[in-house]
């Protein structure tokens, strides 16, 4: 049976409250109490209440909150950088590549030498949307393969094969060159590590490059190698709106 997609659209108000900084959640819940909290102009006094963080307006004691800054950056990965905040062996990581004060971390990880979109944030709940595996959020890949791809192979990656145990299975297989078949693009909803380069290894192909050139509807197409921008607030909402159920 299909786990249930997780839907961090939504919270308790105590506890949105208490990441604004104001008071821990049990004060919160005694705020909530004493009718001091609105909710788009709603007073509220019971505890079991959901908000949107993204979209609803909430009060103490008429002063709007607001939730610690959030921040997402869309960075164009270069080879040779570590998807990590640190490294023991004092090699580069992606965060070096990113000016900001706030600390941030990877959603999700690239090898060493895989290139092209990754997404950094200190937004946990928006990170753990993105990865949870139920939700499928796709990622569009560009392999260079050390052999042509054979047909009955490209057939093999769309129907599925099994890997860990499990069927797996890229959603889309294309060979981009006629006259190169080394060069495949694909799309998966996986998150494995190393998800796209063992499924070609599973079939006696080496993946000798690899690019990710979009993730959750994000694309790197107008910004250089190692080059980053941040993403705004209303982008960030439309991948919580395109992705949930």
């Amino acid at each position: 049976m299909k786990s249930v997609k997780a839907k961090p659209t939504t919270i308790r108000l105590n506890k949105y409250i208490s990441e604004c900084g104001i008071a821990s959640r049990r004060n919160a819940e005694e705020y909530i109490k004493e009718g001091r909290i609105t909710v788009n102009g709603k007073r509220i006094e019971s505890l079991s209440v959901r908000i949107h963080p993204y979209e609803d307006i909430i009060t103490l004691d008429g002063k709007k909150i607001n939730r610690k800054r959030k921040i997402y950056f869309l960075l164009n990965k270069p080879k040779g950088y570590i998807t990590s905040t640190k490294d023991e062996k004092n090699r580069k990581t992606v965060v070096d590549l990113i000016k900001t004060n706030d600390k941030i971390f990877p959603i999700g990880r690239l090898d060493y030498n895989t290139t092209g979109v990754l997404l950094l944030t200190n937004d946990g709940d928006f990170a753990n949307f993105v990865l949870h595996p139920s939700n499928e959020i796709p990622r569009e890949y560009i392999a260079n393969l050390n052999n042509p791809l054979d047909e009955k192979d490209r057939q093999k990656l769309r129907v599925g094969i099994i890997l860990d145990g499990r069927k797996s299975r890229f959603t889309d297989v294309e060979i981009l060159s006629q006259k190169n078949f080394k060069k495949v693009r694909v799309v998966t909803g996986e998150g494995r590590n190393h998800f796209v380069k063992r499924m070609f290894q599973s079939l006696g192909y080496r993946v000798v490059e690899l690019e990710r050139k979009s993730f959750a509807g994000f694309s790197v197409n107008e910004i250089p190698i190692g080059a980053y921008r941040k993403l705004s607030f209303e982008e960030i909402k439309n991948a919580f709106k395109r992705y949930s159920i």
